[in-house]
């Protein structure tokens, strides 16, 4: 197993302000729109973050910073044996910065083994688009999954 040094960085648009988007992150009914089947989040440092991706995976992880509207962190893993990346072993960073009427979404997923960045960066990538679309108010339809 790699150290856990490598990193995942991407950025997005939304077409709503930060207010707006923020709470795609912390709230289950905003956050079903475009991750995940079911949810149980604590949005506050020390509270749950637990996300039922498909009905298979799980990401699981603690908020440890919660600052309406332009930030939050919180811990990243998969629940279950022999995972790559166990719950708590890595971290998500998500900014949201005005640009106009829009937010740029930058989330920085750090403390990733290399084994499991392309992963990762793919299922990232998917996920955020699916953000873009729900948070600018639209509907990005059944969620096939990362590809």
């Amino acid at each position: 197993m790699a150290n856990g040094d490598d990193v995942v960085e991407q950025e997005i648009r939304v077409a709503a302000p930060p207010e707006v988007v923020f709470p795609y992150f912390t709230d289950p009914d905003r956050m079903r729109r475009w991750k995940g089947v079911e949810h149980k989040l604590d949005p506050r440092p020390g509270g749950t973050y637990r996300v039922d991706m498909d009905g298979q995976h799980v990401a699981h992880g603690e908020y440890l910073e919660v600052s309406p509207p332009h930030r939050l962190r919180f811990t990243w893993g998969w629940e279950g044996d022999g995972q790559l990346v166990p719950p708590g072993a890595s971290t998500v960073e998500v900014t949201l910065t005005p640009d106009g009427d829009d937010t740029i979404v930058r989330l920085v997923h750090t403390g990733l083994p290399t084994e499991a960045t392309g992963s990762h960066a793919a299922g990232w990538v998917h996920y955020l688009a699916r953000l873009s679309v729900a948070g600018g108010g639209g509907d990005p339809g059944p969620d096939p999954g990362p590809s």
